[in-house]
């Protein structure tokens, strides 16, 4: 019977890990318009994937940044300053697309809902207060609730205190994070599995729906991410590597996107943007640090999601905004997703901090953040897709910069 089994599924497996996935999203579709109920019962596969890709993560990040630095050696090249680079101009970039877009398609909300509640952050000061304190946190607490800042304090410091050390402690550091390695490619492989699950779960959940009445707020959140990723995104690649940027871009959207998408969450695809850089060949002393770090602080589409809401907000009750004052608005609140990428929704939580720079009440910020978690079925997936591709994107760019056009 195994071996019946192993001979149906033995083409599957000869297929690429991006032929599977896209394989499981549309039979996770098939299955939600077949069965609802069906539909809901394969939601335990995607908790499964996306539980396990949470569980490893911040070992990972642990083992290989602790490793890559130990293994360092002084005056061996590394790109994470140019990388840093990119996530600033990256951000700042979304976030003028964002505020373009909103003042040439203003967007009107109906705020008409009642009931709601939430607990935003109290401003920006509060915000990078609790960020600089996370960063303190016990090791063994923050391995356990992911806390990527503390975890790459943490790593840092070890890996400069390894430096030194023996080269048996040294190997063993390695042989520790080769393992691990390993186990995340193992999780991985089980991504068509966990990405059809979670397709079909979502879809008889909520359906398309509850989203029609938001259409427009939506499509200009999406568009300007898709924007973003298809043409400032590459364009600021060219400006870095000189040559086409495009097949770099799309082993990126496949690779990362993809699955970023479907798990909603920037900490659960650090795995997965792991072995992407390890698939094109970068730097990994460079990508062990970009990779967690840019899941903290490269918040593209966060930017583009607080911009566009706000000033939606604003246009809906006649506050004139110039262009100025929204632009300093997008910026301010790019730099305070930083403090809150972990948390689930965390840009959608910071738009009552950006409102109140217009004067909006609490009652009506908050009314806003509960449409925005009506469309976060889309919203999120989108903003997380476009925030951890960028990650590798950026990684990779920087990486290539000094490697001349071959031919």
């Amino acid at each position: 019977m195994l071996s019946g089994l192993h001979s149906v599924f033995r083409p599957f497996m000869r297929l690429g890990l991006v032929t599977q996935i896209a394989l499981g999203i549309v039979g996770g579709v098939v299955l939600a318009i077949v069965s609802t109920e069906a539909a809901a019962s394969v939601a335990l596969l995607g908790q499964l994937f996306v539980s396990a890709l949470k569980a490893v993560a911040p070992v990972l990040v642990f083992v290989l940044v602790a490793a890559a630095i130990a293994r360092h050696q002084q005056g061996q090249p590394t790109h994470i300053r140019g990388v840093l680079v990119l996530y600033v101009v990256g951000t700042l970039v979304a976030a003028m697309v964002a505020v373009v877009a909103s003042f040439l398609i203003p967007t009107e909300l109906s705020l008409d809902l009642s009931g709601v509640s939430g607990n935003p952050p109290a401003g920006i000061a509060e915000i990078l207060r609790n960020l600089v304190l996370s960063a303190v946190t016990n090791p063994v607490t923050a391995l356990m609730e992911a806390n990527f800042i503390a975890i790459l304090v943490w790593a840092v410091g070890l890996g400069f205190m390894l430096r030194n050390a023996k080269e048996t402690t040294r190997q063993a550091l390695d042989d520790v994070s080769d393992a691990v390695s390993g186990i995340v490619r193992g999780v991985i492989r089980l991504a068509p599995l966990g990405i059809f699950g979670l397709v079909a779960n979502t879809l008889a959940e909520s359906g398309i729906g509850a989203l029609l009445g938001y259409g427009q707020l939506l499509g200009v959140i999406v568009g300007c991410m898709l924007f973003v990723a298809l043409v400032t995104n590459p364009l600021i690649v060219f400006w870095q590597i000189r040559r086409n940027p495009y097949p770099l871009v799309f082993d990126c959207l496949r690779g990362s996107a993809i699955t970023a998408f479907f798990t909603r969450s920037s900490a659960a695809n650090i795995p997965v943007n792991m072995a992407l850089c390890e698939r094109l060949e970068l730097d990994t002393d460079t990508y062990a640090i970009s990779i967690p770090l840019g899941a903290t602080i490269n918040m593209a589409g966060a930017a583009i999601t607080i911009s566009v809401i706000t000033l939606a907000t604003a246009h809906t009750l006649g506050i004139p905004v110039d262009f100025p004052t929204a632009l300093l608005l997008c910026v301010v609140s790019a730099l305070a997703a930083c403090g809150v990428s972990g948390v689930a929704g965390g840009s959608l939580l910071l738009i009552p901090m950006a409102t109140s720079l217009f004067g909006v009440p609490m009652e009506v910020a908050m009314q806003v953040v509960a449409i925005g978690f009506v469309i976060s079925v889309v919203q999120d997936s989108t903003e997380t897709a476009l925030n951890s591709s960028t990650d590798v994107l950026f990684t990779a760019a920087a990486c290539h910069r000094a490697i001349p056009k071959q031919g």
